[in-house]
């Protein structure tokens, strides 16, 4: 009978020390889970069960780290953070900022923008941010003047002049590259561009890297020095992992630590 409580014991012992070794991370599939899967073995050696979660949008990620079904999730930009967690009343923070996915506008119908019709339809992000965002990269690009270029918060209102008389139609983000042939052009995310095969010598036009869209690694506030987290947020931002994401996406995806 001794031996059997031990055997229980040391068995309960042992899946106790699996699960609080176990990080779920929840992720879009490109790039954010490709890289995190990058550093899994890295973590294994330091004793943390890497999970990735895959996710196809960007609410469902949040809404599931809130609720402690997630540890951590890595799919988003601060602006995009920030306007969920003011609308969906979440307490949520970045720890890390890891790479930048540079907005592109894509075409199926033309090459170039000056070969923009009076009238043309744009499909652009319908979340805030992302619409925010697109509405920024039309402006720098000559195709709508903005009253302020800077207002990461823009919307139409703020749209001071449209010369070409553009409809701008909001999709779910992981919809535009699939509707791209139903439209003149699109914005479209870069993680949702590469996840359809599209590359940036695609897209007609591209955000730099003086972008204020730089993914980040989000955690529940109060979590931001959990170890398992902090080993995670360590092994993003080493040498390795920029190293996986200049060869692996080529200049698509570009690191900024």
């Amino acid at each position: 009978m001794k031996v059997f409580t031990r055997s229980v014991m040391s068995s309960l012992l042992l899946f106790s020390i699996s699960i609080a070794g176990e990080l779920k991370v929840g992720a879009t599939p490109v790039p954010h889970a490709q890289i995190l899967q990058s550093v899994t073995p890295v973590l294994k050696k330091q004793g943390v069960d890497l999970k990735v979660i895959v996710f196809n949008d960007y609410i469902t990620p949040n809404l599931a780290l809130e609720d402690k079904s997630l540890d951590a999730n890595f799919m988003q930009h601060l602006p995009y953070l920030e306007k969920i967690n003011k609308d969906k009343n979440l307490h949520l923070v970045s720890i890390a900022q890891i790479h930048i996915e540079p907005l592109g506008i894509y075409s199926k119908k033309i090459k170039s923008l000056d070969d923009v019709k009076k009238g043309a339809v744009i499909s652009v992000p319908i979340d805030s941010s992302n619409f925010a965002r697109a509405l920024i990269l039309l402006h720098n690009n000559g195709l709508i003047t903005l009253k302020d270029p800077n207002n990461l918060a823009a919307t139409e209102r703020d749209i001071k002049k449209n010369p070409k008389k553009i409809t701008i139609k909001r999709l779910d983000a992981g919809l535009l590259p699939k509707t791209l042939n139903d439209v003149d052009l699109s914005v479209i995310n870069g993680n949702f561009a590469l996840q359809a095969g599209l590359t940036a010598n695609d897209a007609i036009a591209l955000e730099d890297s003086r972008s204020a869209y730089a993914n980040i690694l989000v955690v529940r506030a109060g979590d931001e020095n959990n170890e398992d987290v902090l080993i995670l947020k360590n092994a993003l931002q080493s040498e390795d992992t920029r190293k996986f994401i200049q060869e692996h996406y080529k200049g698509e995806i570009i690191p900024v630590f």
